[in-house]
């Protein structure tokens, strides 16, 4: 039986992910303003429909970034704090590393999954 210990932290180091995160805001900008206005569509939602933790949050983000929060939190929750972890991100270079735990990981994308499998009607 496996088990997680309560108090394990995973720890990074922070430079991929604010390479991640400007990218992130820069597409959030300029994906609005393309023709058709394309978006990213989810491999599970799209073979299974079933949708995953993470679908809803390039609109998420995009909405974000044009100040729309209820759109934004309608379609991903997670895409505000994700837009708000790369602006602190980029505003903080200094910060090299980051460490939370495991359990608080765990529970973040449960509790995305969730989120989803209810806006698309599945609980």
């Amino acid at each position: 039986m496996a088990t997680v210990a309560l108090n394990h932290r995973f720890t990074t180091g922070l430079a991929p992910f604010r390479w991640l995160g400007a990218t992130m805001l820069g597409l959030g900008l300029v994906l609005p303003h393309l023709p058709h206005d394309p978006g990213l569509p989810c491999p599970l939602r799209m073979t299974t429909g079933v949708p995953c933790p993470l679908c809803g949050l390039t609109t998420s983000v995009k909405a974000t970034m044009r100040l729309n929060l209820h759109a934004a939190f309608s379609a991903n929750p997670f895409g505000i704090a994700a837009v708000v972890t790369a602006i602190v991100l980029l505003a903080r270079p200094r910060w090299r590393a980051a460490s939370f735990p495991v359990l608080l990981a765990a529970a973040a994308v449960a509790a995305s999954w969730l989120f989803q499998l209810h806006r698309f009607h599945f609980v």
